[in-house]
């Protein structure tokens, strides 16, 4: 046991000497109450160390204990549908012996040690049989929704199941197999969150993660396996947004960090999510979700190591072969934390006092994310989508600058589409996405033209917002009847593609089938409006047909297992159109 004394205090900062043995990143034992902390440096025999608790009342000359073992989480079978907070610790078990508020070193187990999981063992493992890391040794159904694989973990060096045990009713403490080296084999096991976990392979993205958001899917896809930025103001619908993708994203799991967040936007998500159904399974939204939940009351360093446990939680069901979603909300506040630990340690400030090593920290973070072959050899993904919170909405501030660096998907909120009740509030001018040509073979399968209308509706919102310039002078009557068109069926686009209405049934999720329709509809529009006012049409007789607000329509009056309707829709617009053709056509 290697054992030190406090020297001076600062904050959750604490300076101690006589742990020269200790590792860099081990776990300590901080003064009388054994607060939790971690050795974030060491100089010279004096080690700095980084409390995740609430150190008032600590005094110098209190003992420091290294357990000589890096910060690790647990993961095993009852992960998915309970609330952590930043160091795992179940905010539930914790309010039955603590009550409302967490006092300073109290503990409790972060899996339930008591309770039984029934293991199926798998038909190939055998006592006497080859084993290598990740190796599926069974399966505990730990929700209805999710089947939990039990892996061998990536630090076990044996090479045969000494002994095994085979099916049956187990805790995760029970020992249900030993390797030919002696180490033991358990449903739960432990990681070093700071620590990537390993896989065999890192793979191409060509998945789109479907979220049911016209303007995310069509306009600005997200691969399984990418990250993604959402930085906007106070206001404009970050954690709304999260929230959607969250419910309607098409991932197994869903693991949702509140970094830093206000307390009642967490007990938001604490009320919220229990009471969702997921679309999918027709269960609670809980049976495949985890939550942390670290709001700004909480200790700033416990903040700061928020994300890696989310992080890690993600890559350990990546690593059985599911498809995981990280939330991040937000990584503006997990930097605010690096800051103020970086000003306690008395650290060089680097630009509007972050660390020099922010862009490394948010590398770290986001490199995580991926498409990988497991070491099992099946395929699973975690997905990073990070919140930014810039102050004021300035973009050209350092966490949304360098953040940008390390995503390749950046859906930039608008303030005053959220001031006009735009929802979801992304603007189309300043966001973008670096998979569309990735998960264009995708698309493909529902329409080949997809790639197609996508860069036209693009290019004519952008052709609007320079025509919008020019009438904000001079007035619309100035324009010709092109022009004008251009802004009739941009603001078709808006209102009935990109807006979305979270309070409809019909509207809160659009199958991909759907969301293409629509948009083939509003493009077809166009182009025989365009061609028809060319060949001598007034733009009154184009706007006169009734088939256009059908079609802005279209999103709240179609359900998504009834997209026939859609169909009636284009014969509409066919002899409508036709008729007007017929009228003006040239001989």
């Amino acid at each position: 046991m290697i054992t030190g004394k406090i020297t001076r205090i600062c904050g959750p900062i604490v300076y101690a000497e006589g742990l020269e043995g200790a590792g860099l990143y081990d776990v300590v034992d901080v003064g009388s109450k054994r607060l939790i902390g971690e050795i974030i440096r060491q100089n010279k025999g004096s080690a700095t160390i980084q409390v995740y608790e609430d150190d008032t009342g600590m005094k110098v000359g209190e003992s420091v204990v290294s357990n000589e073992r890096p910060l690790s989480l647990r993961l095993g079978p009852g992960l998915v549908g309970t609330i952590y907070d930043g160091i795992q610790r179940p905010l539930k078990s914790m309010f039955e012996t603590s009550g409302a508020f967490l006092h300073p070193g109290d503990r409790t187990e972060s899996l339930d040690v008591k309770k039984q999981w029934e293991f199926k063992a798998a038909d190939s493992i055998k006592e006497g049989c080859r084993i290598e890391n990740g190796l599926i040794l069974g399966t505990v159904q730990e929700t209805q929704s999710v089947l939990h694989k039990i892996i061998v973990p990536p630090y076990i060096r044996g090479t045969t199941l000494k002994t095994f045990k085979g099916s049956g009713s187990y805790t995760v403490d029970d020992v249900i197999g030993t390797t030919d080296l002696g180490e033991e084999l358990k449903l739960s096991q432990y990681w070093p969150l700071r620590n990537p976990r390993p896989f065999a392979k890192k793979l191409e993205v060509s998945q789109p993660l479907v979220t049911g958001q016209r303007v995310i899917d069509v306009f600005f896809p997200l691969s399984k396996g990418g990250t993604a930025a959402i930085p906007g103001g106070f206001g404009t619908g970050k954690t709304m947004t999260q929230h959607a993708i969250a419910k309607w994203c098409d991932a197994d799991i869903i693991v949702y960090i509140g970094c830093g967040e206000r307390g009642n936007e967490m007990t938001d998500v604490l009320t919220e999510f229990p009471a969702l159904i997921d679309p999918r399974t027709g269960r609670s939204l809980m049976e495949r979700t985890i939550l942390i939940a670290n709001t700004s009351n909480m200790p700033v360093a416990a903040r700061e190591v928020s994300l890696y446990s989310g992080i890690t939680l993600a890559e350990y069901y990546r690593d059985m072969g599911l498809h995981v979603a990280v939330m991040a909300d937000s990584t503006s506040r997990w930097a605010e934390a690096l800051r103020e630990l970086s000003g306690r340690m008395e650290e060089m400030p680097a630009e509007e006092g972050f660390p020099a090593y922010l862009p490394t920290r948010l590398a770290e973070f986001y490199e995580r994310a991926g498409r990988v072959n497991t070491l099992s050899g099946q395929e699973g993904s975690v997905s990073v989508i990070g919140a930014v919170s810039p102050p004021g909405g300035d973009f050209s501030e350092p966490v949304t600058q360098h953040t940008k660096r390390f995503i390749r998907c950046f859906w930039a909120l608008d303030r005053e589409l959220a001031n006009s009740r735009h929802y979801p509030a992304i603007g189309w001018i300043d966001s973008y996405s670096e998979y569309a040509e990735e998960v264009r073979q995708w698309w493909d399968n529902f329409d080949p033209r997809w790639a197609e209308v996508r860069l036209s509706a693009l290019e004519l919102l952008k052709k609007e917002q320079r025509l919008q310039a020019i009438v904000k002078l001079i007035g619309p009557d100035s324009l010709p009847d092109t022009e004008r068109l251009v802004l009739v069926v941009s603001e078709m686009i808006k209102n009935g593609f990109l807006q979305q209405n979270a309070f409809d049934k019909i509207d809160v999720y659009s199958v991909p089938e759907k969301q293409i329709q629509i948009l083939l509809l509003i493009m077809q529009f166009y182009e025989r409006g365009l061609a028809l006012i060319k060949n001598g049409a007034t733009l009154s007789k184009v706007l006169a047909l009734s088939v256009r607000e059908d079609i802005v329509r279209l999103k709240l009056t179609v359900p998504n297992d009834n997209l026939e309707l859609i169909k009636e829709t284009e014969n509409k617009l066919d002899e409508q159109m036709g008729a007007l053709e017929r009228m003006y056509e040239r001989h």
